[in-house]
């Protein structure tokens, strides 16, 4: 477990500035900034994902930014175990760690803790996602109300991945995953750290959504595309779900025009923003919101939640 003292957690949805008031909060205390965006892991991503330029990376040390490759799906433990290596050496250094990114499981490992459940055998997870797809999610729901009550009313509607888990931990382990994740502590001492969350308006937000979604078209959005969808992967490893990537690859393939493909990854995008707005607000109701829009109005306001950025 970490406890390093200088963590600052900045979270929010796409779109919202969260890197960009990394960077600046980073070069203020000469830290180093963490990713905690799943999707900026991925060295295939870096346009779709907006991961930060060459130029901002080379202003600040950044870390577990386009360090895995799209056919390596990571998951939230294997994060959560190389974010714990950076943090400790970042604190042997004796240097302040800005976390930053819109991956809300992320951030609950962190503060909350990840449930150590023992490998579910292949079988297991196979025998849940034949169910699901064979039966339907009523079916899975109707044996996991039985075998783990607080997962089936917890996981929201049309969450495959979610339901077909806990009923494979369920069923391989002989104890809910509900049971497992009640056991957990955090990863960050409590104290160790303070979070804050990007909330802009929803207009404002939606505008910075459609604006970087054309942005990243100009800087070659539809060629990453083409490129990530030319080597055939696995449709259901994490990287393949970039936001954007299934309607840009669809025009890289000449099935759809690029106006049209644009306005269907911007109203994704939306969706995606809105959906992560959700998450922060149910899972992190207790943690300071910043609503300005702009990166100046933004550090103002931190600054005033902050005050003079001494460490946490």
């Amino acid at each position: 477990m970490s406890s390093f003292a200088k963590i600052t957690l900045i979270a929010g949805p796409t779109a919202s500035g969260k890197s960009a008031l990394a960077l600046r909060l980073a070069e203020h205390l000469g830290g180093e900034i963490v990713n905690a965006d799943a999707l900026q892991l991925y060295a295939d991503l870096r346009v779709l994902s907006a991961r930060p330029s060459a130029e901002d990376e080379s202003r600040a040390p950044h870390h577990l930014f386009g360090v895995a490759d799209a056919a390596d799906g990571w998951s939230v433990g294997r994060w959560l175990r190389a974010a714990t290596m950076v943090l400790d050496a970042i604190a042997a250094r004796g240097r302040p760690a800005i976390v930053v990114g819109g991956t809300g499981l992320y951030f609950n490992a962190l503060t909350k803790g990840l449930a150590e459940v023992p490998p579910v055998p292949e079988a297991a997870k196979a025998e849940a996602l034949h169910l699901y797809d064979t039966d339907g999610e009523a079916a899975v729901r109707a044996v996991l109300r039985r075998a783990d009550p607080a997962a089936e009313a917890r996981i929201g509607p049309n969450d495959r991945q979610r339901l077909t888990r806990a009923l494979a931990v369920a069923r391989a382990t002989g104890r809910a995953l509900s049971d497992w994740q009640a056991q957990t502590r955090p990863t960050l001492a409590p104290g160790a750290w303070r979070g804050v969350v990007l909330e802009p308006p929803r207009l404002a937000l939606h505008a910075r959504c459609d604006a970087r979604m054309l942005a990243m078209v100009e800087a070659g959005a539809v060629s990453e595309a083409a490129a990530l969808d030319a080597r055939g992967l696995d449709p259901r490893l994490p990287a393949m779900k970039a936001v954007g990537f299934r309607e840009l690859a669809a025009q890289a393939r000449g099935e759809t025009q690029l106006s049209q493909a644009v306005t269907d990854a911007q109203a994704a995008t939306r969706q995606y923003a809105k959906r992560q707005l959700t998450w922060f607000r149910n899972q992190t109701p207790d943690w300071p919101r910043l609503a300005a829009v702009d990166l100046d109005a933004q550090w103002g306001q931190f600054l005033a939640l902050f005050g003079g950025l001494t460490p946490a």
